[in-house]
């Protein structure tokens, strides 16, 4: 498990994290995400031991990663701004890998790139963008690390790559119970693999929740009743957001105990659509309820 406590770092009078906390789950697929420059390569660096910290405590499974070797052997990171040696290939950069990580499967690297259609005897500066991230992905991949961090992780690579890696990552979680923590500006990249999702914001976590929970207790709904009415009529159910146009408002509604639809029905409704909340809506509402514009965070 990774706990943060009061985490802040500032570069000369810019405060980049503020008081930051956060816990991340261990067997778990963690998504930060927020506008660029909202602090998620710094945290990310902060908790792999390239920054040091201002203020505040980073533990993973309890220890502190700064001169301890041993903990490194369980941590792979892969930042966004990718660097290659000009002349290694693929095959260059495993081995690389490989005499950092003990537990480094080549048989497995090979297969991915197979899987990839990545040449490992090729040099990876004559690759394109999407290629060169692919072979770093799962260079890391490979180091059968227990915990791996991937910074703006997808960035450069079509649908169906995209996919494909999502499909290896998940498989990598579960067969070795590892834990990854991916950061990315664009929720929807993030929202079909991640189990837990955190939204960065000035220095700080704003938002977190799991997944499967918002996503099962989040509603959006529209009614209309045969008499006027306005949100004092639905007094006993969790309104996130009301909005009335003519004779039918939309609701947003919080449904954590699943018994707000049946209220619902229980006023007898000339019109009543009872819908689930994309990930992305969950996330616009849950900022307009904290006062924020969901556009000027992602």
């Amino acid at each position: 498990m990774i706990k943060i406590e009061n985490l802040s770092k500032n570069f000369g009078e810019k405060k980049v994290l503020d008081n930051l906390k956060c816990e991340i789950k261990e067997n778990s697929i963690y998504g930060l995400v927020g506008a660029n420059g909202a602090g998620k390569s710094t945290l990310l660096r902060l908790i792999n031991g390239i920054y040091e910290a201002d203020s505040g405590v980073i533990l993973i499974d309890g220890e502190d990663i700064h001169n301890n070797q041993e903990l490194k052997q369980k941590l792979v990171f892969v930042a966004d701004d990718l660097f290659f040696y000009p002349s290694y290939t693929l095959l260059d950069m495993a081995l690389y890998y490989k005499a950092m990580y003990k537990n480094f499967d080549m048989n497995y690297l090979l297969s991915l790139a197979e899987m990839l259609k990545l040449d490992v005897n090729t040099k990876i500066s004559t690759f394109s963008k999407g290629m060169r991230r692919q072979c770093i992905l799962i260079c890391a991949i490979a180091t059968n690390a227990d915990y791996m961090f991937f910074d703006e992780t997808f960035d450069g690579l079509d649908p169906v790559v995209r996919n494909a890696l999502k499909k290896i990552l998940i498989k990598q979680m579960s067969k070795k119970k590892t834990t990854i923590v991916m950061t990315s500006h664009n929720l929807r990249e993030l929202e079909d693999i991640c189990d837990n999702l955190g939204l960065l914001y000035k220095g700080g976590i704003l938002f977190e929740s799991e997944i499967d929970n918002i996503k099962t207790s989040m509603f959006k709904v529209q009614i209309s009743l045969a008499h006027d009415f306005s949100q004092d009529s639905f007094k006993d159910i969790n309104i996130l957001s009301f909005k009335k146009q003519g004779s039918v408002a939309t609701l947003i509604v919080n449904d954590e105990d699943k018994k707000a639809k049946a209220k619902l029905e229980k006023l007898k409704p000339v019109i009543l659509d009872y819908l689930p909340l994309s990930l992305e809506e969950v996330f616009i509402y849950q900022m307009e309820v904290l006062g924020y514009e969901f556009n000027e965070l992602i």
